[in-house]
């Protein structure tokens, strides 16, 4: 057995005998450009795969003025915060402060994916993956701002902490990022401080819990080339590929069985397409294993024409096969949903507490409490399970068809139309499975 001690002040809590490699869930992200994807529209997607019993909520928050020298309080550390912020909406596992995936008002979507590397992450608290997330969203008008303001933060604060509401080990991860707008996408990929970024402009992108760049890097770490040859990892003289100096010896094998899920797509991928991606358990893109579970999930149709809103549709809840992708749009007036957040416990917050998570409150919402029930139905009456689906898939499909009237309308949009949009969604949801 491994003797327990108490960590560090700053550090994850774990054994001392501790595993230096936590295992990264196997999530996907997407994006499809034009001509791949349809009729101008740029399509994002993202499975979220954590711990099985992690709730994970969808909240807004509206464009915010600040005080000067002000700091925003993150997961594990604060910093630094900016005049002003932009307005977000993102999923995030309940218990912290960043988030898995969103996006902001201007048309920029982030998603993160844990990655094992070549040198562990470190167990010191800074800023976690999830938490660059978020301020890259509220910080970044387009993708190379969102971009910037990460690597700047990294550079700054650098990464660290655990990953995970649990007191009984550390789970600490190095970050990759997919980063994208209406006219372009950025893969970022980090080990420590050091990191390289690839640009994208067309066709189809996967990443997942795996370093994925090659030898096309369009910006990286001015150090980073250096660093590789002090450590023994690159000679200097090979052509320099990102994956294969920074992966663990054993983990530089193409990840993708996702990208080759959406390659295949013969027709223009759309909305609809994602979904299916992100619901195809077959290809393991929807993780459904003894330890994780696809705890949410978001698609975003970007139009590169900007007379065209972008729409966002997320689940909230766990399974994507078994869920309803419900629209969200951005406007002045968006109307809260308490019923898809997460009981907030303030300074009591086991989370928040040193040493960390020494219990675990029920962080259930409502919508996720509703769809506990539809999933045991699902999982355990064959009959009543096929027509509760049909249902659910006739609700979704309500929804898609009203957001392709707007996005195919030449009228501009109504935002007292929108405003409360998901807010409805939501109720209707939850009014359904009760």
């Amino acid at each position: 057995m491994a003797s327990w001690k108490q960590p560090e002040k700053g550090l994850c809590c774990q054994p001392s005998l501790h595993s230096r490699m936590a295992v990264a869930p196997p999530s996907y992200c997407f994006v499809a450009f034009p001509p791949r994807a349809k009729d101008g529209l740029v399509v994002f997607g993202k499975n979220s795969a954590r711990p099985r019993d992690e709730v994970q909520e969808v909240v807004y928050f509206s464009a915010a003025d600040h005080e000067p020298e002000s700091k925003v309080e993150c997961t594990y550390i604060s910093v630094n915060q900016v005049p002003r912020t932009h307005a977000i909406v993102i999923s995030r596992p309940a218990w912290l402060w960043g988030a898995e995936m969103g996006a902001n008002e201007h048309g920029v979507c982030i998603a993160n994916e844990a990655v094992n590397a070549r040198e562990p992450a470190a167990e010191t608290e800074a800023l976690l993956g999830m938490d660059l997330v978020r301020l890259g969203l509220e910080r970044g008008a387009t993708a190379k701002e969102a971009l910037d303001v990460i690597i700047a933060l990294l550079e700054e604060h650098g990464q660290g902490g655990n990953y995970y509401e649990d007191a009984n080990s550390c789970h600490s991860f190095q970050s990759a990022y997919l980063i994208v707008d209406r006219e372009e996408a950025w893969v970022l990929e980090t080990v420590g401080k050091y990191w390289a970024a690839e640009k994208i402009t067309e066709g189809v992108k996967c990443i997942c819990n795996q370093l994925s760049l090659t030898t096309k890097i369009d910006a990286e770490h001015p150090e980073l080339r250096s660093y590789a040859q002090s450590q023994g990892w690159w000679t200097g003289e090979d052509e320099f590929n990102f994956s294969e100096v920074f992966s663990p010896s054993d983990d530089h094998l193409t990840c993708c069985s996702g990208r080759d899920t959406l390659e295949k797509q013969e027709e223009s991928i759309t909305v609809q397409t994602m979904i299916d991606v992100l619901r195809d358990k077959a290809s393991g893109v929807c993780v459904d294993s003894e330890s994780f579970l696809t705890t949410a999930s978001i698609v975003s149709v970007l139009p590169q024409s900007r007379s065209s809103p972008c729409v966002h549709y997320f689940t909230g809840t766990p399974d994507p096969s078994r869920s309803i992708f419900k629209p969200f749009i951005f406007v002045d007036d968006v109307k809260l949903v308490p019923k898809a957040q997460s009981p907030c416990f303030g300074d009591d917050d086991p989370a928040k507490k040193e040493p960390r998570f020494q219990e675990k409150p029920d962080r259930r919402h409502e919508l996720y409490k509703a769809h506990e029930w539809a999933r045991a139905v699902l999982e355990s009456d064959e009959e009543q399970g096929q027509k509760l689906r049909k249902t659910m898939l006739e609700l979704e499909k309500q929804g898609l068809e009203a957001m392709e009237e707007i996005l195919t309308s030449s009228n501009p949009l109504d935002p007292t139309e929108v405003g409360d949009l998901f807010y409805d969604c939501v109720d209707t949801e939850i009014k359904f499975f009760k």
